[in-house]
């Protein structure tokens, strides 16, 4: 029997909780709204990015989401050919677009996204921002360890 408190023993209880987590996660409805586009999981994370973080370019969007330009381009695409996303040029530079939500998109996707945003919130208040580092850091190695892509 391993140690309460243990390393096996918090290991069997987050065995338990993770597929209740991205059972609740699955269940999660997608807006009528949004039903028809299709929306995959990769999407999801770029229009997280732009629902909270507001409009940004596409070597922005790169990296925040910590994934090629090219990846980043070929998902654009696919979001603006459906209308979900707008590209406007940089009134900086007009080389460069900005990339945002469509505003017809955006109360679907704000009420599909933001619950999850305040359960994330109300979970992560209470802990200092050296634990939330923590926190963070220990499901990267977690992702790490799964995928076997060890991070630095």
């Amino acid at each position: 029997m391993s140690e309460p408190g243990g390393v096996d023993d918090t290991v069997r209880s987050l065995l338990l909780l993770m597929p209740r987590l991205v059972g609740r996660a699955k269940k999660i409805p997608v807006p009528e709204a949004l039903r028809s586009f299709r929306l995959a999981p990769r999407h999801l994370s770029l229009l997280a990015c732009l629902l909270f973080d507001g409009p940004m370019t596409v070597n922005e969007l790169a990296a925040r989401l910590e994934v090629a330009p090219t990846t980043v381009s070929l998902l654009i695409g696919d979001l603006s050919r459906k209308g979900i996303l707008e590209r406007r040029e940089d009134e900086a530079d007009r080389r460069r677009r900005i990339i945002a939500i469509a505003p017809a998109h955006e109360p679907a996707i704000s009420s599909w996204l933001a619950p999850g945003a305040a359960a994330w919130r109300k979970a992560l208040t209470p802990l200092t921002p050296d634990q939330r580092r923590v926190f963070v850091d220990t499901l990267l190695a977690y992702e790490a360890a799964v995928t076997g892509e060890e991070r630095d």
